[in-house]
């Protein structure tokens, strides 16, 4: 099993001024420990989930390119984009640039999109959950095509590119590889399965949820004749390495409860990070002892 960092928020002491030099210590931290990816969530604004929206937050793909630069190893990706953020021709061009300039360790994370407030906040367009899934495949097609690299128009019901030039072409071979978070069936999983080279799920819902996904996702790969194997599992999940907390121990059972149900890159956010500790501790005791799993 691989071990991924996300890094969702940056209300650390003495923010904003303390950030760049927090979140490059961060990197640089983890790149040395071992972790295998370092993510970023692409938002505009703190979700509810994490903290207030007026709380810090950095643009995604300013923050990996900043990374890139810090960093050796360690991929780098947005968990995820929302496919009404940017228009698809500019995304694609934008991960290929990380890509590039990393060295070949770019993502594409994406997703249908789902938080409102900050669009509109920002005066970006919001369409309807079922046109941000059109939006949402028309955009993986046009990763394909821009990957391949095949300059010609590209035609759908909601973007029309006359050229798909992106010169220079990624690093990473075949292409970055492209991964769709969300856990939804019908729609998401399928996309998984048509498009992507990993999905991303959530941990919380503990390993049974994540056997029936992965079952679903492997549903559609029979349907369409894709080879699930070629899919990387993913989840994402929140552990706290402190006194009174969660032991090094703890979390190497959960990865191996989840490893068993079939993740093979498990993805963790820490509120402490900022604390660094954490992350010695993981290079230390929990990504030697899940690397076999």
């Amino acid at each position: 099993m691989r071990i991924g960092l996300q890094i969702p928020s940056f209300t650390w002491p003495e923010a904003p001024a303390s950030i760049g030099s927090k979140f490059a210590e961060i990197g640089k931290t983890a790149d040395e420990a071992g972790f295998a990816s370092i993510w970023v969530m692409d938002h505009f604004f703190q979700i509810e989930y994490v903290g207030e929206p007026e709380e810090p937050m950095l643009e995604g793909y300013s923050a990996l390119s900043y990374l890139a630069g810090v960093t050796e190893r360690a991929k780098l990706g947005t968990l995820v984009t929302g496919v009404q953020y940017r228009h698809p021709g500019v995304l694609i061009k934008t991960a290929t640039t990380l890509d590039v300039l990393s060295g070949g360790r770019a993502y594409l994370g994406i997703g249908a999109g789902w938080y409102e407030r900050e669009s509109k906040g920002l005066g970006v367009p919001f369409p309807s959950t079922g046109e941000r899934f059109e939006r949402l495949e028309e955009t993986l097609r046009i990763a394909h095509q821009m990957w391949s690299g095949k300059a010609d128009p590209f035609e759908g019901e909601h973007y029309h590119l006359e050229e798909t030039l992106n010169s220079p072409a990624a690093i990473s071979r075949p292409h970055p590889p492209i991964m769709i978070g969300g856990s939804g069936e019908r729609k998401t999983l399928r996309l998984v399965a048509q498009y992507a080279d990993a999905c991303n799920l959530f941990a919380y819902g503990g390993p049974e949820a994540i056997r029936h996904k992965l079952d679903v996702l492997k549903g559609h790969c029979e349907d369409i004749g894709r080879d699930y194997d070629e899919i990387e599992k993913t989840a994402l999940g929140t552990v706290e390495l402190a006194p009174g907390a969660m032991s090094a121990d703890q979390v190497i059972d959960m990865c191996r409860d989840l490893g068993e149900a079939g993740i093979e890159h498990l993805i963790f956010n820490m509120p402490n990070v900022h604390e660094i500790s954490p992350l010695g501790i993981f290079g230390r005791e929990v990504i030697p002892a899940v690397a076999e799993l």
